[in-house]
């Protein structure tokens, strides 16, 4: 490129290229500098000297370039393998940081859907399993004489919140206006205390404190179902029958009529409840006997809800929930 300023002409060249050019004075200067030596010892005259010395003052002296403007060139080879490395290097990262960005964002969506809340039930529920615990521990809940303990077995307490649930919406402070109960199990006051008596509580009933509640509804829901035998007003032992008495409901709950019947003890099916239909059955059974007047669809209500205690999510469950008189509390 050639620029014309002042009247002047200037080679705009890269320095790569006027290195080169002042390589190939010096290389010039030396050699004509070899010819000076030797005409020197051939004429000592000085006039061949000077001459020398202006000549390669003149070609040794670079270009007067006044100012030299900024101007992008073409990189050589290794500039330019250098360059598409970290081009390449960079494309790379970039790559890096969008699958990075990706995955963080996979993790982020798959945490939302695992820990997304779902259906569950009333937060009460989780009061009262933690109060069941403790109601439980009573070595005297279990039906007299037959010892039943339905209520506060490991695959069946739920029986005792679901109960709870149904009828007082776990409020242990419960009243019911029409009836005069109180508390979470659906019997009057002096019955909770003439139950209470039986399990030697560590002070008097009070139905309103649920662990006393939960305590002597475990002994009521036993007793229901492996029957009772008390003492009557004779002196004599006056027996009790439970729903296992009966050999028809023995066929409902265990699949055989077969009962055992020992003297003083009232009967109980010969085969243990554990299937899920016949405890199904059983829950409802024992919810109608429990709650007076209860209906055959309350007690297929409580039988879900028994089923589906590890499952807050099926329909039927939200169903029941969302038509309880006050739900979720």
């Amino acid at each position: 490129m050639v620029a014309t300023e002042n009247q002047f002409e200037h080679f705009i060249e890269t320095d790569a290229d006027w290195f080169s050019d002042i390589e190939l004075k010096v290389a010039d200067i030396e050699r004509e500098l070899c010819e000076w030596r030797e005409s020197r010892a051939r004429d000592p005259a000085g006039d061949r000297t000077q001459a020398l010395i202006d000549r390669g003052r003149r070609t040794a002296r670079p270009r007067s370039i006044k100012q030299r403007p900024v101007r992008r060139y073409p990189a050589r080879d290794h500039t330019g393998r250098a360059r598409a490395g970290r081009r390449s290097r960079s494309r790379r990262r970039g790559r890096i940081a969008i699958w990075s960005a990706a995955g963080l964002a996979v993790l982020a969506i798959g945490a939302m859907i695992v820990l997304r809340k779902g259906p569950s039930w009333p937060p009460s529920v989780a009061t009262v399993q933690r109060e069941i615990a403790t109601a439980c521990q009573n070595p005297n809940v279990g039906s007299e004489p037959g010892q039943v303990n339905f209520a506060c077995g490991k695959d069946t307490s739920q029986i005792l919140w679901v109960f709870s649930l149904m009828t007082s919406n776990n409020d242990p402070g419960y009243a019911d206006p029409k009836t005069g109960r109180r508390g979470l199990e659906p019997i009057a006051p002096a019955q909770g205390g003439q139950i209470a008596w039986s399990l030697n509580l560590h002070h008097p009933y009070n139905p309103l404190d649920p662990v006393d509640s939960l305590t002597v509804a475990a002994r009521a829901i036993n007793n229901i179902i492996g029957g009772a035998t008390l003492t009557g007003a004779s002196g004599r032992p006056a027996i009790q029958p439970g729903l296992e008495s009966k050999p028809e409901n023995c066929a409902r709950y265990t699949g055989s009529s077969a009962v055992v019947s020992r003297a003083g003890f009232p009967s109980l099916c010969a085969s243990p409840v554990t299937s899920r239909e016949g405890r199904a059955a059983l829950v409802a059974d024992v919810y109608q006997r429990w709650m007076p007047g209860a209906g055959a669809v309350a007690a297929q209500n409580v039988s879900v809800l028994f089923q589906n205690a590890g499952n807050p999510g099926d329909p039927q469950v939200q169903a029941i929930l969302k038509a309880l008189p006050h739900p979720g509390r």
